[in-house]
């Protein structure tokens, strides 16, 4: 019986930013970890330097694509590494797509407890088409399908949103 090679894990940088500093290696379910880190991250953030909802809006947007634009070339190089098309470990995708999630978010914990059910739901569900992008080859694959989680995300927070405005300040309840 073969022995299976062991991990060779020659580009240090990759591997800390494709495990998000070891989130990662997180059991059970190392993507939740990924995604919660992600929240704690934005949250403590928000919380620390205090910006108005225009400016934090703008920060997590600029943070998701330079997360994902980072996280391309690093889970593509982790993954050949690792000897697998999409490990585990690699949680760089979650993290892109729960800032993509949070984009809209109130700072405060219901808002971020939202964005991090409904991504959590689209990235696991994966309805069409999300699903079809973890066909897209190495890093692109990994991440693209998490970003699309985390727009789903987003676009059904602002939905559910407008609707508990428009629930609120209506004459009529539910």
């Amino acid at each position: 019986m073969p022995t299976p090679s062991p991990v060779v894990r020659n580009t240090r940088w990759a591997w800390l930013l494709a495990t998000f500093f070891g989130a990662g290696y997180g059991r059970p379910g190392p993507g939740t970890y990924g995604s919660c880190a992600a929240v704690l991250l934005w949250y403590v953030a928000a919380h620390a330097f205090r910006p108005d909802r225009a400016t934090l809006t703008v920060a997590t947007l600029l943070a998701a694509v330079a997360v994902t634009a980072i996280g391309i070339p690093a889970s593509t190089i982790v993954a050949r590494e690792a000897g697998r098309k999409d490990p585990g470990f690699v949680v760089i995708d979650e993290v892109a797509g729960q800032l993509f999630a949070l984009i809209l978010m109130r700072p405060d914990w219901p808002h971020a407890a939202l964005a991090l059910v409904l991504f959590r739901l689209f990235d696991i569900w994966k309805p069409w088409p999300i699903r079809r992008l973890e066909a897209l080859p190495e890093g692109t694959g990994i991440l693209l399908d998490d970003v699309a989680a985390g727009l789903a995300a987003l676009l059904t927070g602002a939905v559910l949103s407008c609707i508990h405005v428009l629930l609120r300040h209506s004459s009529w309840r539910l």
